[in-house]
């Protein structure tokens, strides 16, 4: 239940208050918004109309080309609203569903990665039986799981924010609602808050990003035990170093902002380390995750 506040809508700062630089920031987020978009739009396209596309490496990418869908519509379309407006509020309501679907499809992306690379391990390692442990139950349950877990992670943060009192100032230094710029705002007591925020999204970023980390681990361990071809020891590395640098990109950045304290000064720090894993890397996954594919890149080429 959301608590009584005197607080009814808040205003976002956004990215910069230099007035000249606002019209060229709109062109480059909505650029980047746009391509985005059709990217994995593209993905998640010809992975559901194409049956030789129905395999659990597929069904993972689909997943997480509909994830960065909605992870890029949380937060750019409103920031792209404020660069043109001069009244940059957002009402309360508003403010705590962006924080809980940012948190919600944030977390449950870094789970999927790391459920991807499990994939990978399996696949690589494991190819005999690849069949037998990925079968489509399996996959199914997986991806089910690393949803619900997300949402009710994002639930936890978005009701302890939303029972907190906003008593002063409304002016979020950032481009859209988190929970470190609002907790700046609260009045009275967020330790607890504080204590979630660094161990529950601690937990699920470290934990998703040492999964992620193991199975690349071992599959690099196991290539060049096993493979005896240069050439297919070459590109297995390079497709599993594109993909683990997409990984770095995504929770590098999550890591720094939400583990260490939170401090007016580091604000500003905190909202360009933003736009590295809210806008940049739901624009990197699909050409990272499909420019070395070569049944994509022919589906997608058929299609066009």
């Amino acid at each position: 239940m959301l608590n009584q506040t005197s607080v009814t809508e808040f205003l976002l700062l956004g990215v910069t208050d230099i007035q000249e630089l606002q019209p060229v920031l709109f062109v480059l987020f909505l650029a980047t918004y746009i391509v985005s978009l059709a990217g994995n739009g593209a993905i998640l396209m010809v992975v559901i109309s194409d049956s030789r596309l129905h395999s659990p490496m597929y069904f993972f990418l689909g997943n997480l080309s509909c994830l960065d869908i909605c992870y890029s519509t949380v937060t750019l379309p409103k920031m792209l609203e404020n660069f043109l407006s001069t009244h940059k509020a957002i009402s309360f309501f508003g403010c705590i569903s962006q924080l809980h679907f940012f948190h919600f499809l944030g977390s449950t992306e870094s789970m999927l990665l790391a459920v991807m690379a499990f994939d990978r391990f399996v696949a690589i390692c494991k190819p005999l039986h690849y069949t037998l442990i990925m079968n489509h139950q399996v996959c199914i349950q997986m991806v089910v799981t690393v949803w619900i877990t997300g949402f009710f992670y994002a639930l936890l943060h978005s009701v302890m924010t939303s029972r907190l009192n906003f008593c002063g100032s409304n002016h979020i230094r950032h481009f859209f609602c988190d929970i470190k710029p609002l907790l700046e705002l609260a009045c009275g007591n967020t330790d607890l808050n504080e204590w979630l925020l660094n161990t529950v999204t601690g937990t699920i970023a470290m934990g998703s990003f040492f999964l992620t980390f193991l199975s690349y681990f071992y599959i690099i361990i196991y290539l060049f035990f096993k493979t005896h071809s240069c050439s297919m020891l070459h590109k297995a590395l390079s497709t599993c170093a594109s993909h683990f640098s997409v990984v770095v990109l995504f929770f590098v950045p999550v890591v720094f902002i939400y583990i260490h304290p939170a401090s007016s000064s580091s604000m500003d720090q905190d909202q360009i380390i933003a736009v590295i894993y809210s806008v940049v890397t739901p624009v990197l996954n699909p050409l990272i995750y499909t420019l070395r594919n070569k049944e994509v890149k022919g589906v997608l080429r058929r299609v066009m």
